[in-house]
């Protein structure tokens, strides 16, 4: 018989051995890098937990990273606007000083520190964080405001602003006395009328009063409006007054009051009576008509003045294209954004507006009622199941737009040619709002404006300057709020708005008048100067004076601030996330020190025992087996 060799390699014990060792290095990893493995598959039953964990904890590093970003934008953007706080009282204050000391320029020191700050509220819109621009809507990439010396002065082939209050006020001041047009008539009455009827330039007259004993005063009345006086041969009697009141350009009223005086010499604001024997009332007819006309050339040249540059302003900044309507969705299921095909009304989920419009409703647009009907509409009726479209051509038809009005991602976009007159109402303000328009009348703010003709000082009308005029904002125009054309996520179920444009009402406004303020200069020594400035300060301390339901810096600064809030919330949830995140990943891939020692202690001492046994089968032999 043969008998085999013990081979300690193939026995039990040394697989055993070897066994302990390979836990032995398995523990000794996990001692060192604290992982209950260098693998998935050794990770045991919970690693898909911590897999799912890991995921989470990556979209909230990168939620972290936004909210970063994000709050750098608007740190920039709320610095910016706190310089526009305190341009906007810096010329309010300089604006509101009675000081009316004119320089050789015909300016203030107050006139002199707009024009200045108008720069740096340039600089300040025009900030960018980064590649990005802040105030220029969607538009990052492009520069939001114009350079402020082409703005003011214009470039080569366009006007600026500078321009456009000079012609405004030509035209406004006319030959001197507002566009009004003064004659005595046959019958020995004083008569004064616009100059042409629906003229949008100079003094207007809007209501006439008197106490003048024996005398007829018509008017207003009349196409162009007009008004007269006539004494009658009478002698008005001491303080009695005349009073005639006006509308200016910018939607201003001024009052002339005239009293009969037999003073010696004729107070301001007075007219002679005669106070000879015999009486000649034909003197007091005279010296009315001649008191009425400095009355009126004083007020043209000082408070009409005025208007007519805040006027301009608002010729000039206060622009846009169309009328557009906010992104709106069908009542279909899910809902979708409109088109051209959605109807006007319809039942539910079918492809219609919701409120949708019914018959009897009317849309009344530029004067022209368009009315619904159930079925069979002819001429100016619409069916209350036509189409978007349908009503987009009937109001192109009345506007008689060269641009037809379009549907695009949800927004409705109605064109015109003639943007300063365009009004459209209805008498279902809900059907309407459906069709993104939130408030009626539906109005499309005017492109610049310029004078029709020349000479300004007798022109009639106004144009559309888009292109002979600076545009001087350049940024994002289009429908929605601004805050929303800056969006991001910054947790899963949770969005911020931090958008922002130079021309939201606020930042437009005070652009607007801190530039009339910084632009207007007068005739260092003209009669009237002191008038102009003082009227137009006052006009300019007003626009920079918040008024009720009016938009403010302040407003777009809480906007923001309540969307870094929002993120402030959302990184705490996270941060508390983050940790019960950690804790689950831990559990699942962690391994305890304690454990593991305690475990390597084990496996050394049977390791220790292996190798004893292992020993003593190596000593023997067949004699000591024997």
């Amino acid at each position: 018989m043969s008998i085999s060799s013990i081979n300690y390699s193939s026995s039990v014990l040394g697989s055993q051995i070897r066994n302990i060792n390979t836990q032995l290095t398995d523990l000794s990893t996990q001692l060192s890098t604290g992982k209950l493995s260098q693998n998935y598959s050794g990770m045991g039953t919970n690693e898909g937990f911590a897999i799912a964990s890991r995921a989470q904890l990556s979209n909230i590093a990168a939620y972290t990273d936004t909210i970063t970003n994000v709050n750098v934008s608007i740190n920039l953007a709320n610095t910016a606007l706190q310089s526009l706080t305190t341009i906007r009282n810096t010329v309010q204050t300089g604006s509101a000083n009675t000081a009316q000391d004119l320089n050789v320029n015909g300016q203030t020191v107050a006139q002199n520190t707009a024009a200045a700050q108008f720069g740096s509220m340039v600089g300040v819109l025009n900030t960018q964080a980064g590649n990005r621009y802040l105030f220029s809507g969607t538009a990052v990439n492009t520069q939001p405001v114009a350079d402020a010396g082409d703005i003011i002065n214009g470039t080569t082939t366009q006007a600026g602003f500078k321009t456009v209050l000079a012609e405004r006020q030509a035209a406004d001041l006319g030959t001197g006395t507002g566009r009004l047009v003064q004659t005595s008539l046959p019958s020995g009455a004083v008569q004064v009328s616009e100059d042409v009827a629906g003229s949008p330039f100079g003094l207007k007259i809007a209501a006439v009063s008197s106490t003048l004993t024996g005398a007829t005063v018509t008017g207003p009345s009349g196409s162009p409006v007009s008004f007269s006086v006539n004494l009658n041969g009478t002698n008005p009697n001491n303080g009695d007054k005349l009073s005639v009141k006006f509308t200016l350009p910018d939607g201003s009223t001024e009052q002339i009051d005239l009293t009969a005086s037999t003073a010696t010499p004729t107070p301001v604001g007075s007219f002679a009576i005669d106070a000879s024997v015999p009486v000649n009332p034909a003197n007091a007819q005279t010296s009315l008509n001649t008191a009425l006309n400095t009355a009126i050339t004083k007020l043209a040249n000082t408070a009409l003045v005025a208007a007519s540059a805040v006027t301009a302003g608002d010729n000039f900044f206060n622009t846009a294209s169309s009328a557009i309507g906010t992104p709106v969705n069908n009542q279909a299921a899910p809902p979708a954004p409109v088109t051209g095909a959605t109807a006007l009304s319809g039942a539910s989920p079918s492809d219609s507006i919701s409120p949708g419009f019914v018959a009897g409703d009317t849309i009344t647009v530029n004067g022209t009622t368009l009315s619904f009907v159930s079925s069979g509409a002819t001429g100016n009726q619409l069916n209350v199941g036509d189409s978007i479209q349908t009503l987009m051509s009937k109001i192109d038809q009345i506007t008689g737009t060269s641009k037809p009005s379009t549907v695009h991602g949800g927004s409705i976009t109605i064109n015109t040619d003639d943007a300063a007159n365009l009004s459209i109402t209805t008498s279902n303000t809900g059907a309407l709002g459906s069709l993104g328009f939130a408030s009626t009348p539906v109005t499309a703010t005017q492109p610049p404006l310029r004078i029709g003709s020349s000479p300004a000082s007798s022109a009639t009308t106004l144009v559309n300057g888009s292109a002979t005029t600076v545009k001087w904002y350049q940024g994002n125009d289009g429908p929605g709020s601004p805050r929303s054309t800056a969006m991001a996520r910054v947790d899963d179920s949770v969005t911020v708005q931090y958008g922002a444009q130079a021309n939201e009402d606020a930042i437009r406004k005070e652009l607007q008048a801190v530039a009339v303020f910084g632009t207007f200069s007068t005739s260092p020594a003209g009669q009237y100067s002191g008038g102009q400035v003082a009227a137009l300060s006052l006009r300019v301390t007003q626009a920079l004076t918040k008024q009720p339901g009016q938009q403010r810096i302040e407003d777009i600064q809480t906007d923001l601030a309540m969307s870094q809030n929002t993120m402030k919330d959302a990184s705490s949830r996270q941060t508390q996330a983050k940790a019960q995140l950690q804790t689950i990943i831990d559990q699942a891939e962690s391994a305890s020190p304690d454990q593991v020692a305690s475990e390597i202690l084990s496996l050394q001492n049977a390791l220790q025992a292996s190798y004893q046994v292992t020993s003593n089968l190596s000593q023997l032999s067949l004699v000591k087996f024997l």
